[in-house]
């Protein structure tokens, strides 16, 4: 069975943006976000428990091979939720890991991004991806093809757990749906969150790992000190 999720995102949403100053391009602080150059790749939603996230990842379930991709499509994963004010979730992420951020009204006009896949510095906000640490077409690989659209909506706008981050255009096409056996961040210096995070997530969610994937994602903690 799917899980049963409580939209708790909406809560974070509504703190975000009681940051939010009115005045257009008036600069905001940074919401504790990754934008400062740190290994975080979630921001506010990080984990830092290496020994978490070996035990579980121990209790994710293993699967031999992928799932299918038959019936996949980004619109069955609705994004990016609207936060009101003409405003949505890539808002929120850019103001979350940007430093020095502007803003218009609450849309983000400019700011710092220091991605942390590939270490690329980016002063456009127009030219960030944000980027789901565990790809929709992964997630539908390994056990969200049996949801409802509701939760993959949840699931594609996930600010409670480290599910979305502020990355350079690039380094996001290089990743495109693979997962950790087959593609890391050119940043070794982020592979011991990444990790992490990518395990916090497949464990909230309920997600299943291939052998390969599981194999790769211990070798990735292994960078944790």
């Amino acid at each position: 069975m799917p899980p049963r999720i409580t939209p708790l995102w909406t809560l974070r949403v509504a703190a975000a943006l009681l940051t939010v100053t009115v005045a257009a391009g008036c600069e905001i602080p940074a919401e504790n976000g990754s934008g400062s150059g740190s290994d975080s790749t979630g921001g506010t939603a990080t984990t830092s428990d290496p020994a978490e996230a070996r035990r579980k990842l121990d209790a994710l379930k293993v699967v031999t091979k992928t799932g299918s991709m038959r019936g996949y499509s980004r619109a069955k994963f609705p994004h990016w939720n609207s936060t009101g004010s003409n405003c949505d979730i890539r808002d929120t992420v850019l103001k979350r890991d940007g430093t020095k951020v502007k803003v218009s009204g609450c849309n983000v006009v400019a700011g710092t991004w220091v991605s942390v896949y590939d270490g690329d510095k980016i002063t456009d906000p127009s030219k960030v991806d944000i980027d789901h640490v565990v790809p929709l077409a992964n997630a539908w690989r390994s056990g969200a093809a049996a949801w409802t659209t509701d939760q993959r909506e949840e699931f594609a706008n996930d600010l409670d757990d480290p599910q979305l981050v502020a990355v350079s255009a690039a380094s996001n096409r290089s990743k495109g749906d693979q997962d950790p056996s087959t593609w890391k961040p050119e940043q070794t210096g982020s592979w011991c969150q990444y990790a992490q995070d990518w395990i916090v997530v497949k464990s909230r969610w309920k997600l299943t790992v291939t052998t390969e994937e599981k194999a790769e994602l211990k070798k990735m903690l292994e960078k944790c000190r």
